[in-house]
């Protein structure tokens, strides 16, 4: 568990190289220099199938004896982490990939900010599916389809959490913002540290509703990971320091700008709200949706 596989020991056919080689090129953009791997980063499980390249691209890949995961060495409390990942291509039906914040699960009280991608049949989109859990309690799914095909290129995942909201972006357009209603009742996550967590797995249920099952003849799966960049308290730091700790995150919120794309985005692209699912609450929906972005 201390260690990547290191694409130097492994047997590579000349085609993988060339295509590694250009997605760590083009691993600085702009002149920013984005964080390593080797450093700040460990596996969880999967063994061989957790490759990094140069400390710059990491790749998880998914077989019919197991799938792949990383994490952070480190807690945060608060703070915006950016991911840029690109997806399982072509006949991903069943596959799920993963970029999220959790605390420890073992508690049964955890906190966690989920990122999770769908697989799909070849030609049918991807759904991304986020979700909170504040205190042990989740269920706070909403879902959507992307404006892109997210297998072709990289694109940036972002998490943004501070004392007053969580804030999903996906190339830094809002696609959900979770603000704290504690004045309700509602529990918001702002006392337990989080680690970042990667993964790729599969499941029955990730596709269709369960209708369509992975093909693991189409087997390995494979999703990229590169040019993260962690802007948060460390958790060590403790609750008060880090609920005033300094960065642009710590004060981040919607601008006008910010309001008319996530219009855009859940009204174009939003396919589950749980805040309107009857079905679920014949009573009415949970307190925090009448506060709903």
């Amino acid at each position: 568990m201390g260690f990547f596989m290191d694409m130097h020991g492994n047997n590579v056919v000349t085609k993988m190289v060339f295509v590694i080689v250009v997605l760590m090129l083009s691993a600085k953009v702009n002149g920013v220099q984005f964080g390593n791997f080797l450093g700040d980063f460990e596996p969880t499980f999967g063994d061989h199938r957790v490759k990094t390249f140069g400390g710059k691209l990491l790749s998880l890949s998914l077989d019919k004896f197991s799938g792949a995961g990383f994490r952070s060495k480190k807690d945060y409390l608060f703070g915006r982490v950016d991911m840029e990942m690109k997806l399982v291509p072509g006949d991903s039906s069943g596959t799920v990939t993963t970029f999220y914040l959790t605390s420890d699960q073992s508690t049964g009280r955890h906190d966690e900010i989920d990122f999770e991608f769908l697989g799909n049949v070849s030609g049918q989109p991807y759904t991304v599916h986020t979700n909170v859990f504040s205190q042990g309690k989740g269920d706070r799914e909403q879902q959507f389809h992307l404006w892109f095909d997210p297998t072709l290129n990289f694109h940036t995942y972002s998490i943004v959490w501070n004392t007053r909201l969580i804030m999903f972006l996906v190339d830094n357009t809002p696609i959900r913002v979770f603000r704290s209603n504690e004045d309700m009742g509602v529990p918001f996550p702002r006392n337990q540290p989080m680690k970042i967590q990667c993964s790729l797995w599969s499941a029955d249920w990730a596709t269709q509703g369960g209708l369509v099952k992975t093909d693991w003849n189409k087997a390995p799966f494979v999703a990229y990971y590169r040019n993260y960049n962690i802007d948060g308290c460390e958790g060590m730091s403790g609750k008060s320091a880090c609920a005033n700790s300094p960065g642009s995150w710590r004060t981040h919120d919607l601008d006008a700008f910010g309001r008319r794309r996530l219009r855009w985005v859940q009204t174009n692209y939003m396919i589950y709200n749980y805040c309107k699912d009857t079905k679920r609450y014949p009573q009415g929906p949970p307190k925090e949706c009448t506060r709903s972005e």
